[in-house]
């Protein structure tokens, strides 16, 4: 099956997603709701639970959200975020309608999921928050590193868009190609305000804008998981999930 498609899934797809893990329940809601393209549904997953592993707990800032699914998704992985912000200059009727049908599933979070539709730039950051945004395009994402260092607060991006002539490639394009050099510049740039910097990927088979950018202050990420616990996090599903493990899917069923 395709990751990377743009097509919709919808309930044609539901008997691809026939198992009994979170991803695949997950995909049941969004194939129900009609909504989200394919590709979405897998970035997210696959955000969300690499940053899950490093950060728990925390407002959860969604900015550049899109349809808001990466918040939904944060607050499934770890009941111990209050609530979760989805924030886009644009909020669709489709956002809303893929906010139902995961809440139906899982009325747990039905009122810790919060949509705004205004500038990013509005949205107040407070230093317990983390801050985290999926292909907000060109410089809209260092707004969102701005945002966060501006706070102190844990940030998590996947850059997409990268506008060269604009942005900062901190003179590195004579080595590597543009796109990477603004990414590493970013990366640069948190470690320069006393960040500890975490880079991952997420699979090329789904985006290759998979780069995937954390920081946070200090002991902030320990400390946050400590405040979690260290008997692991234990979902209303019934499934104790352990910060020190990775979450997967079963891609048998896919």
């Amino acid at each position: 099956m395709e990751k990377s498609t743009k097509n919709r899934l919808t309930e044609r797809e539901l008997i691809l997603f026939s198992g009994n893990t979170l991803f695949e329940k997950i995909a049941r809601s969004v194939c129900r709701a009609g909504t989200l393209p394919r590709k979405e549904l897998y970035e997210a997953w696959e955000v969300a639970r690499r940053v899950r592993r490093k950060y728990r707990g925390g407002r959860v800032v969604d900015l550049a959200c899109g349809h808001g699914l990466l918040g939904h998704i944060m607050l499934l992985l770890d009941d111990s975020s209050p609530e979760a912000v989805a924030v886009d200059h644009n909020i669709s009727k489709n956002a809303y309608r893929l906010s139902d049908s995961i809440t139906e599933t899982w009325p747990r979070i039905k009122r810790r999921i919060h949509y705004i539709e205004a500038p990013i730039r509005q949205i107040r950051i407070f230093p317990g928050d983390l801050v985290i945004s999926i292909h907000a395009c060109g410089l809209l994402t260092d707004t969102v590193i701005d945002m966060a260092v501006g706070a102190g607060a844990r940030v998590a991006v996947l850059p997409c868009c990268h506008d060269i002539a604009p942005s900062d490639t901190g003179g590195l394009e004579g080595w590597i190609k543009g796109p990477l050099a603004v990414d590493v510049t970013r990366a640069g740039r948190l470690r320069s305000e006393g960040y500890t910097v975490i880079t991952r990927m997420i699979p090329e088979d789904i985006t290759p804008q998979n780069r995937l950018l954390m920081g946070h202050c200090g002991d902030q990420g320990q400390r946050a998981n400590r405040q979690v616990g260290r008997k692991g996090l234990r979902g209303r599903m019934g499934a104790e999930l352990n910060p020190n493990e990775e979450i997967y899917y079963e891609s048998s069923s896919l």
